[in-house]
């Protein structure tokens, strides 16, 4: 059994701030720099997690295509059916994280991610179909994303909108995916409403679920989720906050892949849930995007600690 992912894989550049940040001045703080993306963030964790974990992306060949491709092997992750393409930078991502470990602002380039086209995907087309999930991100050209879909047939596909800019590039394929992890905003974009009260969350869920989604799991910070699925099940579920977050930039990545984590192995909705929040919480414990110390039995040490 193996989940594949098929998206963006790039190198992460965090910067913390040592004291609160004053705009538009230099600020010393700490600098670290780690293998990042989206769909390979989530890849890692289920690596970790002992779930077998295949990728395919697009790299560079030059030394930030070199660092995500090692480290990611290291960690278990297939890197095999990734591309490198030579003369062209890979993907990086930097963010700038306040005293308090949460995100100032962030910056993105992914244009490599074009070479991902449709024609690829069709290349992969036996190994989509016989992964038990696959896992997405909108980074990639809607027109990929599409073929994604096309060819997975009924192999569940797994999308993290990941920002107010990319949701609207999920809008047309939203009822597409069997399982959709939104914030708030996203799920505001995504289903085309407010939601700034519990009821209209609620209500802009069902909107996805009637469109023909399966799961949708709100991230909603401290308060942890809100989930519901076409099975009927419709719940909010937190765990105990951390005594301290280290880091909470990897939070939502690690959150997702515990949710396939449960999915895969055909876990009941709430211990699924659980799964997901348990791994958010191992993520932000550590300084790293992802928390080397990730892994099952960590996983379930957690939902036993953290239980509210």
């Amino acid at each position: 059994m193996y989940v594949l992912g098929i998206g963006a894989a790039n190198v992460d550049v965090h910067g913390m701030s040592r004291a609160a940040i004053v705009m538009r001045d230099s600020n010393p703080g700490h600098l670290r720099t780690s293998a990042g993306g989206v769909t390979r963030n989530v890849m890692e964790n289920l690596a970790r997690l002992g779930v077998g974990a295949k990728m395919v992306s697009a790299l560079g060949d030059d030394l930030f295509g070199e660092l995500v491709r090692h480290d990611s092997m290291s960690a278990g992750l297939d890197m095999s059916e990734c591309l490198t393409l030579p003369g062209v930078s890979s993907s990086s991502y930097v963010s700038i994280l306040d005293e308090r470990a949460d995100m100032l602002v962030a910056m993105s380039d992914m244009s490599v991610l074009e070479h991902i086209t449709p024609e690829v995907v069709d290349s992969k087309l036996d190994l989509i179909r016989g992964a038990a999930a696959v896992v997405c991100d909108p980074c990639l050209p809607q027109i990929t994303l599409e073929r994604i879909l096309d060819d997975a047939g009924d192999v569940p596909v797994f999308l993290d909108p990941v920002s107010t800019a990319y949701a609207h590039r999920v809008v047309p394929l939203a009822g597409r995916f069997y399982g959709l992890k939104p914030n708030r905003m996203e799920l505001a974009i995504l289903a085309g409403m407010d939601t700034d009260s519990d009821s209209a969350i609620e209500a802009a869920v069902d909107i996805l679920l009637e469109r023909g989604t399966k799961c949708v799991a709100v991230s909603l910070g401290e308060r942890g989720c809100y989930f519901a699925d076409a099975k009927g099940n419709r719940f909010y579920r937190a765990l105990r906050p951390v005594s301290e977050m280290r880091n909470a930039t990897g939070a939502g990545d690690a959150f997702l892949a515990g949710l396939v984590y449960g999915f895969v192995h055909e876990y009941e909705a709430l211990r699924a849930v659980d799964c997901a929040l348990a791994a958010g919480l191992l993520a932000v414990e550590s300084d790293m995007t992802i928390n080397p110390d990730m892994s099952a039995e960590n996983l379930r040490l957690a939902i036993q600690e953290y239980q509210p």
